[in-house]
Order: structure tokens, then sequence, then C-alpha cells
């Protein structure tokens, strides 16, 4: 009888250890929206930044960058310097996605964004959307 409990004891030790390591592993997802609206150089520069130290805590969050109104500078091909760490950042994960009224707006087309730009139809929206979601919100740059 004393080896039946013994053995039944292991048993349960076993069994809730391996309940306990299961929910350790769980990694909670991190959704990350970033708001870009300024035509500030220096912001763009704080922004590319923010985002690797983001992903350098959390090299699996899910980023999005919404870039709309004055921050479209950013990401304009020809004009920007940002454009090799914008396509770094997207190997990475980020996604970068475009305000399509801000591009009538300012008589720009998508043809004059970095390629590997997304298109949203309109970038507010997309951010309160994201928000509904449960995805964190940060206004980009300072």
């Amino acid at each position: 009888m004393k080896a039946l409990n013994l053995l039944l004891f292991a048993f349960l030790a076993f069994a809730s250890t391996e309940v306990f390591a299961q929910k350790q592993k769980k990694v909670k997802e991190h959704r990350v929206v970033f708001h870009l609206a300024t035509p500030d150089t220096v912001a763009y520069r704080a922004l590319t930044k923010q985002l690797t130290n983001v992903l350098t805590v959390w090299p699996t969050a899910k980023i999005e960058v919404v870039v709309h109104n004055k921050g479209l500078g950013m990401v304009i091909k020809g004009k920007s310097q940002f454009e090799p760490e914008i396509n770094n950042l997207i190997e990475q994960g980020v996604s970068f996605v475009v305000c399509e009224n801000s591009l009538k707006q300012q008589k720009l087309t998508k043809e004059q964004i970095f390629p590997k730009a997304g298109f949203v139809p309109a970038g507010l929206v997309e951010i309160i959307e994201k928000q509904e979601q449960g995805w964190s919100y940060i206004k980009a740059g300072f």
C-alpha cells in the first residue's frame, strides 16, 4: 500500500510540474501600433531607434507603423534617407503602412512610396481598429 501511495504521489507531483511548466512557456504576444504624422526627421531617427529597442527586448512582437499626414516624408522614395533602416525593420517583421487618404491629399502615388510599404485606406481608422483589437498605441518620435 505504501508503494502504491508513493507511486501515486510521484505521478501527481510530475503531472503538476508539467502543467506548471506548460503555463510558464506561454509567451505573451506583444502587439504595438506606432503612429507617425510628423515631418520631423529627428523624430524619424527616434522612431527607428524605438523600434529597434522594442525588437531587442521582444523580437517576436507584432509591430505596425501607421504613416499618415506629414509623416509621409519618411517613406517617399528619393527624398527619405531612412530606406535602409526601414527595409531592415521590415525584414525583422515590422510593418509600415501608409494612409491612402494622405497620399491623395498630398498628390502622391503609391509608386512614390518605398516598395516594401503597405497601404491602408485611412491611417487613423487603422490605428483605432488596432486599439480595438487590443494593440498598444505609441506616438512615434517624441
